[in-house]
Formats: C-alpha cells, sequence, structure tokens
C-alpha cells in the first residue's frame, strides 16, 4: 500500500525558509541541549518571555504543548515545550535553569495562557517560583499544605493541617449594579464529570467569573511511574489516567515516548493490531462523552445515554476478547503488544466487523435524538463559544480544538503507527460552540470505525509466519544517562505527550504527563464568562473532561 504523505508537512514544504530556534535565539542563549523530540535552548531565568514571544511570533511556534519542572543536584529546570499547530513535527524546548536556593524565572504566562496552570503546577510540586506570574498559588494541593512534595528534601513524615476558610466572592468589590454571588458548582461525580469543583460567580444568572478548582484526586501518577521500571512497571498506570475506555491511546503515550528513548523498533504487524485497537479505545471513549453529554444537556437518560452504553458494551466486549481486561487494558509492550489476536481468529473478525457495519445506522439514531433534537440546538448552538486563536492560547487540542475549527490531529501531522498507510480524515467544525463539539465526535465516531475495518482487512490478510506482535527487547533497559524526549499522541481528548529524562538506571529521572484534559479545562472561563448557569453545564460537558487525567 502506498505511503500517504503527511498533510502537515506538505503545508510546511511550502512555507518560505526562516531561521532555526537556535539562530533566533542566539542573543538570548547561554547554552544548548539536544533532546531525542527537539533541539533545546537554555536561556536565562529573566529571559522567558523575549525568548517565547520571539518563538511564537517570528518563527509560528504557536503551541505551548507543555511545561516540566524537574530538579537536578545543583538546580531546578524549567522545560517549554512548543510546537506548531500547523506542523507539530517542528519542535523546540527552551529550557530556564534556575538555582537551588532561591528557584526563580520569569513567567511565561504573558504569552502563552496556556502557561499559568502549568507553572501553577510546577510552583505546587517544586516550589519554583514565577516571577510576573498572574496567579502563583498552589493548583493541585490546598494552600495550607507544607512543602513540595517531588523535592528531593521533602518530608513525607511530616503533618498536614488543612484549615476551613470561608469562600470569598472573588468579585465582591467591583463597580457592579448589582450583587454577586458566588456558586459552588461540584464537587461531586458524576454531575461535574468527576472530582471537579467550580468556583462560579454569578451577576443575576449570567455567570461573572468560573474557577476550576482541581486535584481532590491528585495520586502522585509521575512520582509512580519515577519508581517503576521502563519494561515492566510502568505501562499498567497510563489506563488509569483515563477511565472513559481510552485507556490504549493513553498506553502508546507512554510506548511512543520510551521507544524513542530506548530506540526500540516495533513490528509493523504489531503497529497495525495497535492502531485497531486504539481506535477502538478511542470509539469507547467517544460514546460515554456522547451519552453523558445527553444526560448533561438534555436529561437523556433512557435513550441516549444508555445506548451509549450500550454501544461501549459492544466494544468492550471486543477489547476484552483481544485485551483480556475491559477499561484497565494493559495490553501494548514496550516494542509491540503482550498478545496476538485472540482465537479463533475468525470470529474475532466476524465480531468486530459485525459491530462496524452496524454503526452507520445506529450513528443515525444518535443524531435523530441528538443533534436534529431541537432542545439540544437551542442548548448548544452559540453556547460555550471558543474562537481558534483563544484556544490556541491555551494550548487546547482534540475534539475541543478541532470544534474551533483547528485543524490539528497527531495522528496525521506526527505521524505515528499504522495511521498513514490508511484511509481517513480529520475531522472538524467551524462553529466553536458546544454542537460543534458534539458533532466532531460524532463524526469522528465514523472515521474510527473506517480506521478499524480496514485494520481488520489488513490482519485477516497477513500471513501467518509475518505476525510479529514484539520486536526483540533487552529485559532490563538503561538508556543513556541524561536522555531526554517528549512524545505525544492523538489520544481521545487531544494531545497526550509523555517527558522522560533518563538517568542511566532502569527507572526514570523524571516522568511527566500532558493530558489534554488539563490544558482544555483551563480554557472554560473564556467559553462559560457571559453566559448563564445551564451553558455553563453544557460547555463543561462538551470537554468531556476526566479529571484522574487532569490530576494525575
Amino acid at each position: 500500500m502506498q505511503r500517504k504523505r503527511p498533510q502537515a508537512v506538505e503545508r510546511a514544504s511550502d512555507a518560505p525558509s526562516t531561521p532555526s530556534p537556535v539562530d533566533a535565539l542566539a542573543d538570548v542563549a547561554i547554552g544548548h541541549e539536544r533532546h531525542l523530540n527537539a533541539p533545546a535552548v537554555v536561556i536565562r531565568p529573566d529571559d522567558v518571555q523575549t525568548a517565547l514571544r520571539r518563538l511564537r511570533d517570528e518563527l509560528g511556534f504557536d503551541h505551548l504543548s507543555c511545561v516540566t519542572a524537574q530538579e537536578y543536584e545543583d538546580r531546578f529546570e524549567t522545560i517549554y515545550h512548543l510546537k506548531q499547530y500547523a506542523d507539530p513535527t517542528q519542535e523546540v524546548s527552551v529550557v530556564v535553569p534556575t538555582s537551588r536556593d532561591d528557584p526563580r524565572s520569569q513567567s511565561g504566562a504573558a504569552v502563552f495562557d496556556t502557561a499559568d496552570w502549568h507553572e501553577r503546577e510546577a510552583y505546587d510540586l517544586f516550589g519554583i517560583r514565577y516571577d510576573e506570574h498572574p496567579d502563583l498559588r498552589r493548583i493541585l494541593l490546598p494552600e495550607t499544605w507544607q512543602g513540595h512534595p517531588l523535592r528531593r528534601d521533602y518530608d513525607q513524615e511530616q503533618s498536614q493541617v488543612v484549615t476551613f476558610r470561608e469562600h470569598a466572592n472573588p468579585l465582591a468589590d467591583d463597580e457592579r449594579e448589582n450583587d454577586t454571588m458566588l456558586l459552588n458548582v461540584g464537587p461531586h461525580h458524576p454531575s461535574t464529570h468527576g472530582v471537579l469543583h467550580l468556583k462560579t460567580t454569578l451577576d443575576g444568572e449570567t455567570v461573572a467569573d468560573v474557577e476550576p478548582d482541581i486535584g481532590y484526586i491528585h495520586r502522585c501518577e509521575e512520582q509512580m511511574c519515577q519508581q517503576g521500571t521502563y519494561r515492566h512497571q510502568i505501562m499498567p498506570y497510563p489506563d488509569r489516567w483515563d477511565w472513559g475506555g481510552a485507556g490504549i491511546l493513553n498506553e502508546w503515550a507512554y510506548a511512543r515516548a520510551a521507544e524513542d528513548l530506548a530506540d526500540l523498533d516495533v513490528p509493523e504487524y504489531a503497529q497495525v493490531v495497535r492502531t485497531m485497537s486504539a481506535e477502538l479505545s478511542r470509539m469507547n471513549s467517544h460514546f460515554l462523552a456522547v451519552g453523558a453529554f445527553a444526560l448533561d444537556v438534555i436529561g437523556e437518560f433512557t435513550a441516549t445515554f444508555m445506548y451509549a452504553i450500550q454501544e461501549r458494551e459492544r466494544i468492550q466486549n471486543l477489547l476484552e476478547d483481544l485485551t483480556g481486561q475491559r477499561l484497565m487494558f494493559n495490553y501494548f509492550r514496550l516494542g509491540g503488544v503482550a498478545w496476538d489476536l485472540p482465537d479463533p481468529r475468525e470470529e474475532f473478525f466476524e465480531k468486530t466487523r459485525t459491530f462496524v457495519d452496524g454503526l452507520p445506522a445506529r450513528l443515525s439514531e444518535y443524531h435523530d435524538l441528538l443533534t436534529a433534537n431541537e432542545i439540544m440546538q437551542i442548548r448548544t448552538l452559540d453556547t460555550g463559544h471558543l474562537d481558534p486563536e483563544v484556544a490556541k492560547r491555551y494550548g487546547v487540542t482534540g475534539p475541543v480544538a478541532r470544534g474551533s475549527g483547528i485543524d490539528y490531529d497527531l495522528r496525521r501531522d506526527d505521524p505515528y503507527g499504522y495511521y498513514p498507510e490508511l484511509d481517513w480524515d480529520v475531522v472538524t467544525e467551524d462553529g466553536c460552540d458546544n454542537y460543534s463539539r458534539l458533532l466532531v465526535r460524532m463524526r469522528e465516531l465514523e472515521e474510527s470505525a473506517k480506521i478499524v475495518e480496514q485494520c481488520v482487512d489488513l490482519l485477516e490478510q497477513w500471513p501467518e509466519e509475518d505476525r510479529e506482535i514484539q520486536s526483540n527487547v533487552p529485559r532490563t533497559l538503561k538508556p543513556d544517562n541524561d536522555t531526554e524526549v517528549y512524545r505525544a499522541v492523538e489520544a481521545a481528548k487531544g494531545e497526550l505527550g509523555i517527558y522522560i529524562r533518563s538517568d542511566g538506571t532502569d527507572t526514570p529521572a523524571r516522568f511527566k504527563i500532558r493530558g489534554p484534559s488539563f490544558s482544555n479545562l483551563q480554557a472554560l472561563p473564556e467559553m462559560a464568562n457571559g453566559e448563564y448557569v445551564p451553558d455553563l453545564i453544557a460547555t463543561l460537558g462538551s470537554l468531556d473532561t476526566i479529571m484522574g487525567e487532569v490530576d494525575r
């Protein structure tokens, strides 16, 4: 089959030549590094905004994908991982070292809004202070927490006292004609899609301000991964970041980063199996998103929600046949997958084809119940508006970004797996509202079914002697000391990235998770302010947030 050329490469090839990031930052650079995914420019702590603004405005690096903080024996360090929405294979890292005695650097939030939450997390867990940050305070842990848990000198035995404080109205002293009121939405599950608390300030019935309060289920996932071995002990964790059913996609994010770090190949047959299972997992997640959204917006429990759960049961039956699990799959292995398709293969193929063949007719019913539903349209059309430029400032990805017309999908734009060999389309809608985000997920279900069907055709015809499910991977993996990589995949909610720094042992020195829901949720105030409370509920539902991925 002829390999399709990634669209992002075609777009980038016609662009005029521009200076490299290293050359563009020559006057502020104090050193250079080479990460496996990108060149890295080391700058002074007071030049952060200059460097980020120049990369964004002059070189087109308009996507601050992730911010990673870490500690060395002699310093702390912040790494800003930048990409281009037009071509995410164009990457650069901005490395900002600071002293151990007083870890402090300039905030990048004035250039990229998404740096706000990422830098707050770095402050919370490592104690790095960011000058000129708009609101530098803890984000995952209570304000009264003692110490910074990811620092080497953190005392795990110290007592913690969390005091009760009366909620203060953040807009109490403004000059509005009417009084404002603080309304607590959450934290309770499933109404807020996990244990999420929205501090909502109302001016009458209008949302004047909303602040997502996160961290209720922060479980130190990054630290647990840092204590696990590359080969055997980390892979079970990614499933737990997204209990919506998209765990296989999360497994692929870790696999992609670790395989690059350790220079591991994946057999072609295993790539097809990975791609098929990943799209089944994406559909598993999207059906929950669609069903829960109907429940949020129009209270449609008896039909739409239960229909969606029925579809998930069909998908989970297939995934159980393939992986042995219905939710916490642990199916990927570095270099491939755990095992081949179940026997008899013909029965598995028949069940999978029966599901995808019947999907178009069933999706037509979903459109009758949802997209053609007058109440749904009233509740979602022109609500939760998110302009594409605002979405980019916050690092929004996935269906939320594509619902704002941003043509960005890592399966096509930073190809991996078997996606470049298959016929499928990236779905976008330009309505920029809650309705568009629903449409994107509905249409992506169709595209995922197309991918699964093509994978089944390939696997059915694959010669038995060439069915290699895993490459030859050493029993113990010890990547070279101080090797760094950031890799991402197109997960169900958007760009799920993993940063790993090795130290020459069989466990990572630093393991950072970039969950798409973290950045997507940060943009909620931009969508909700000025609208009514019911619109806020619909907008939150349209984000398809999973708090396990936000809090980690």
